[in-house]
């Protein structure tokens, strides 16, 4: 059966959502007008970042108001929802002031006049890195903020009606979340959703080994010095769920990056390149967008499928050690496991960061998102198949 553009917007509705960060300082890598709105339920304009002072700081990673209106109609025009992302990497400082009692309410104020100017549909909230010591103000922002966005929507002035059927719809508050599980559980029913970063799971850190940026599963593995179990996808949202967050409020995160593991000395290879490898001296890592892995180090011989811990990655290894690298990227493979993943343990979605990483420019037309495209069709088929 064939179905019109309209028609895979409205089943990927239909199940998961597809929640995907469209970074500012990739607008122009990717432009608005080439993004498939249809893959996707929510997009996060990434971001505006807070000021000590309760202002924000909309320069930094150009959310101009140029650039907001051509993401805003032409999301709006595919029935998709846009939140503006506040914060990122090294937001918390900014935040600890900007959330002091003094200046939340200019912080708040200050969101809710983005919000609606600009016509943005909620707020997504990413205080990194979040410590035990930000709890009360975490919580009083969130509260805050929820109460804001739910006046906004009571007194009518939601998202405008130009914008269609988003016009009765209420604002939404979405967060990213890496730790503090007793939290997010003490505050889940004012979030609409809350989004694991299931990613950065790995780095060349001491009584470590090399390993993949965000496998589903541990594969097996444990740390000989403590026991405990790698890192995983799967080791995130049970520890989310045993802390009390409902499955239907957690989504898991897609990387449209990968790791590149270089270097070291006395891996089983010489050098870094494979996974789980211990070393005597460490190897560097570094992250790369998965178009230009693919553009720089992809060969199908160097490929492997890990599935014990449902993790592409490449192997490079030629005679000799200089040159070797291990490579852990999500790949079209990886991004319908975690997808399936995310439908067979009845979570609320997945999440995508960011589009930029996955859009590769220098590929003929109907090639140049090819990642974006394979979470669509995972998200779709299995409602298309209902019908």
């Amino acid at each position: 059966m064939l179905f019109t553009v309209a028609g895979l917007a409205t089943a990927v509705r239909a199940g998961l959502w597809n929640s995907a960060y469209y970074a500012g300082w990739m607008q122009d890598h990717l432009p608005a007008d080439q993004v498939d709105f249809t893959a996707m339920t929510h997009v996060i304009h990434f971001a505006v970042v807070p000021r000590a002072d309760g202002t924000l700081d909309s320069t930094t990673n150009d959310v101009s108001l140029s650039n907001s209106a051509a993401l805003l109609v032409r999301a709006h025009a595919a029935g998709v929802k846009v939140l503006i992302g506040v914060g990122g990497e090294n937001s918390a400082a900014g935040f600890r002031g900007a959330t002091s009692e003094a200046n939340r309410p200019s912080l708040i104020t200050n969101l809710m006049n983005f919000v609606r100017s600009r016509g943005y549909d909620g707020v997504d909230l990413d205080w990194e890195p979040l410590e035990a010591t930000d709890t009360h103000q975490f919580i009083r922002l969130v509260v805050d903020l929820r109460g804001a966005l739910n006046s906004e929507f009571r007194e009518g002035l939601a998202t405008p009606k130009a914008f269609g059927a988003h016009g009765a719809d209420p604002l939404l508050l979405t967060t990213a979340a890496a730790s503090q599980p007793d939290l997010f559980a003490m505050l889940q029913s004012d979030f609409d959703q809350i989004n694991l970063m299931t990613y950065a799971f790995s780095g060349p850190w001491p009584g470590w080994r090399t390993w993949y940026n965000s496998p589903i599963y541990d594969g097996g593995h444990r740390f000989p010095s403590t026991g405990q179990p790698a890192p995983s996808v799967d080791g995130m949202v049970n520890d989310f769920l045993s802390h009390g967050v409902a499955t239907g409020k957690l989504g898991i995160g897609l990387c449209f990056y990968g790791c590149v593991w270089s270097g070291g000395s006395g891996t089983s290879t010489g050098d870094a390149a494979l996974p789980w490898q211990s070393w005597s001296s460490p190897p560097t890592m570094t992250t790369l967008a998965y178009a230009e892995i693919m553009s720089r180090y992809y060969q199908p011989q160097r490929y492997y499928w890990d599935t014990n811990a449902q993790s592409a990655y490449l192997s490079i290894n030629p005679a000799g050690s200089a040159n070797d690298k291990f490579i852990s990227f999500d790949d079209p493979t990886a991004c319908r496991a975690k997808v399936a993943y995310a439908r067979h343990k009845g979570l609320g979605g997945v999440i995508i960061w960011e589009l930029g990483g996955g859009y590769r420019s220098d590929q003929p037309a109907g090639q140049r998102d090819l990642l974006l495209q394979s979470v669509k069709q995972a998200i779709v088929a299995p409602n298309a198949a209902a019908r």
